[in-house]
């Protein structure tokens, strides 16, 4: 690993070069900050590690332009949301003429039948419902997991990312299950209904659920939030026999793993959940988010005590499943996320995974790439991380930082969580070309401050 006098150099002489070279994006900082906390409508937009937020012109294809008129290659692709590329043209169409004829009605439209068909045959799953994100979606299928089971508490990996679930933010510490640090505005304990084991940990996960007593594990296929952590073999096949043998629900987030195929890891790797949630990129960056569920499900679900005149399951919100989302819903299950588009993101990312190992094996750095699909990640271990403790013992934010400032300054856009890069459809070879030059220019750059 670098020293830090070497990481921080680099790091200011980067911030300097930034400050110098987007005065557009300093004065829109400067006013927003008036009217906007830490003068962003959002607070995750702080989150790159900027001395002042990146303001954006435009976005098309896997090209964003900022306020100043600057290029970049957009490896980040809206953390996700924009894995198809930013404004896919049967996305942009479907909107331009649904918003013509209404967006939002709280009623079924044309499109709801065709839709629901083609959600079954991409996942396997026979029954949906739509939400505005794939947060709302899992607090639904936690809702109902609860629901027809009887059962309060609920089993999350140590590490995972589902949204902004109250109950998921939490960590594995060493009396198990304890609040992820610097959560504000907590009502309640978040930690009091869920158990945290560690990913791939199959006897921990025994253990966890041996007294019957979890009402559904949230699992994503390969966990993504903390570096990329993947399944080893077996590890689902045991996690669908144990939730089965204790009367579990098993709820599989596909929100980042949509990367490995067109129905998923879900259709990739043969996985039988009985929910299936899945969010941001599902319909080409518009709100939207959805989750999938078995027949067995539904008639447990239909089974529930109506509970009387005044009835509400509280689960929902006006604008879920709106006409605008469900338009942008269907043109990208039938137009954008096809088996080509597929094929186009695999051969690219396994282009950049190549060429990230041959990057660190002529420099000998004793790192690790890891890939699901077209989402690829550079890890500052020396070898894969198992779990969520081991990605985390392997991160170094400053050097994070100092990279992607380096690139970002280079006209290359990571996402600013860890080194996820994500490549879209639209991304050319011309792109991971001048993404692996400037990555390999910046640790040439350090060589040089050790020296």
């Amino acid at each position: 690993m670098y020293p830090a006098r070497a990481i921080a150099a680099l790091t200011a002489r980067e911030v300097r070069t930034y400050q110098q070279s987007h005065p557009a994006s300093a004065r829109l900082a400067q006013l927003s900050t008036r009217h906007w906390q830490g003068g962003v409508p959002f607070q995750w937009m702080r989150d790159w590690g900027l001395p002042f937020p990146l303001f954006v012109r435009s976005a098309r294809g896997a090209t964003l332009i900022d306020a100043d008129g600057r290029s970049y290659d957009d490896f980040c692709l809206g953390d996700t949301g924009a894995m198809f590329g930013h404004s896919p043209e049967p996305i942009a169409r479907a909107l331009a003429a649904q918003g013509a004829q209404g967006l939002t009605a709280m009623l079924p439209g044309e499109r709801v039948a065709a839709v629901g068909a083609a959600l079954a045959a991409r996942f396997g799953l026979p029954c949906w419902q739509l939400t505005l994100g794939a947060s709302d979606a899992n607090r639904e299928a936690l809702r109902w997991a609860r629901a027809i089971t009887g059962r309060s508490e609920i089993l999350v990996f140590n590490g995972c990312y589902h949204g902004a679930v109250d109950e998921t933010h939490v960590r594995l510490g060493e009396r198990g299950a304890q609040p992820r640090a610097g959560l504000r505005g907590m009502p309640f304990e978040v930690s009091a209904h869920t158990r945290v084991v560690e990913f791939n940990d199959l006897a921990a996960l025994a253990a966890a659920l041996a007294d019957g007593g979890v009402a559904a594990v949230l699992c994503e296929p390969a966990m993504t939030n903390m570096g990329l952590v993947l399944p080893e073999s077996g590890f689902h096949a045991q996690l669908r026999q144990l939730t089965r043998r204790h009367g579990t629900v098993l709820i599989i987030d596909e929100t980042h793993t949509l990367s490995a195929g067109p129905g998923g890891c879900t259709r990739r790797d043969g996985l039988e959940p009985d929910v299936l949630v899945c969010g941001k990129a599902i319909a080409g960056g518009m709100p939207c988010g959805v989750y999938g569920y078995t027949e067995e499900l539904r008639a447990r679900i239909e089974a529930l005590p109506p509970g009387g005149a005044d009835a509400h399951s509280g689960l929902g919100t006006t604008l879920s499943a709106n006409l605008l989302a469900v338009a942008a819903l269907e043109a990208s299950l039938s137009e954008v996320m096809t088996d080509a588009a597929y094929a186009h993101m695999e051969a690219r990312a396994l282009r950049l995974e190549q060429g990230l190992r041959a990057q660190l094996e002529r420099r000998a750095l004793p790192w690790t790439v890891q890939r699901v699909g077209a989402r690829v990640e550079l890890g500052f271990g020396a070898k894969p991380a198992r779990n969520g403790r081991e990605s985390a013992a392997a991160m170094a934010p400053e050097l994070e930082r100092a990279l992607h400032l380096y690139l970002l300054n280079r006209g290359v856009l990571l996402t600013p969580f860890h080194n996820m890069m994500l490549l879209s459809p639209e991304t050319g070879e011309s792109a991971l070309e001048r993404l692996l030059a400037a990555l390999d220019a910046a640790l040439g750059e350090l060589d040089e401050l050790v020296s």
